[in-house]
């Protein structure tokens, strides 16, 4: 999927969404009666029960698309490609549709991390098509570089209980995305944490406490200045004996792309789940050695 560059003028700055504690806290894990467990959402009959969505029967079909003076209907029928999803853009927003929801999310033209990038959508469409081979209900999930929130809004409608994270200027962005798209939806509200990469680890996400059964990352290689400070965040949360699994989606751009899958594999156990060459993005499976 090609990635638009929305312009938004400045009435239309994102304002940080304030429930639950200042934002960007870390909440403990939802285990034991903790401190802090996220309760089910009780709205839309059973809770947790993620409801299909009425408009346009299937998912599977691709809705709209961009044109020039404005959004038009795509072409009515047309399947999906498996790592597709329904989309088309206007005004400064993307929408798509997953997991039977509709989903807006805002973009902006600050930094790279506002922007949706190819490896999200990719990773997006295989947990939906694959939830028997990964399946994130009730599983505990970390998002690392989570930008404008469309892979943990996901997971969320997966059933999963999320903590999305990012630099400190993205989290306003991020979490209006996250709370307009996921409120009354789904299984646990999603949480918003500040990370950047290599910094204040232990201090900020103690390895006592905070536990996740997947790591998800997608297009976080394009920064190669702290690729180190990367592969050192990804071994603090996918450690020996942690049994977290990391999930990570990248379309390969320069050589540097090829030489940090490189360092990952000579540090974690990894296996190439899906390839898309049309796209040149893959999607990786790893797991720390014991």
């Amino acid at each position: 999927m090609e990635t638009f560059t929305p312009v938004m003028p400045a009435s239309h700055r994102l304002q940080p969404h304030l429930e639950n504690g200042a934002p960007g806290r870390l909440q403990p894990h939802p285990e034991n009666g903790a401190p802090g467990r996220l309760q089910p959402h009780p709205e839309n009959g059973a809770p947790g029960r993620l409801q299909p969505h009425p408009e346009n029967g299937a998912p599977q079909k691709q809705t709209s698309a961009l044109d020039t003076d404005g959004v038009e209907e795509a072409e009515k029928g047309r399947e999906r490609k498996v790592w597709e999803p329904s989309g088309y853009y206007a005004l400064g927003k993307e929408y798509f549709c997953f997991a039977g929801h509709n989903i807006s999310i805002r973009e902006s033209l600050d930094t790279f991390g506002a922007l949706i990038w190819p490896g999200a959508v990719a990773l997006c469409q295989f947990l939906e098509n694959n939830q028997q081979e990964v399946s994130l209900k009730d599983k505990a999930v970390l998002e690392i570089g989570a930008g404008t929130g469309l892979l943990s809004i996901v997971a969320s409608l997966l059933g999963a209980w999320v903590t999305a994270t990012d630099l400190p200027d993205i989290l306003s962005n991020l979490t209006f995305n996250l709370t307009r798209n996921t409120r009354g939806r789904c299984r646990y509200t999603p949480q918003v944490a500040a990370l950047t990469w290599g910094q204040h680890l232990e201090r900020d996400f103690p390895r006592n406490c905070c536990h996740y059964d997947y790591v998800l990352a997608a297009d976080v290689v394009y920064h190669h200045d702290y690729l180190e400070e990367l592969l050192a965040t990804v071994s603090h949360f996918c450690r020996p004996g942690s049994k977290t699994t990391l999930l990570w989606a990248n379309k390969v751009r320069f050589q540097t792309d090829l030489r940090f899958t490189e360092r990952l594999e000579s540090s974690f156990s990894t296996k190439l789940l899906c390839e898309l060459p049309q796209q040149e993005v893959k999607i990786y499976q790893a797991t720390a050695r014991e």
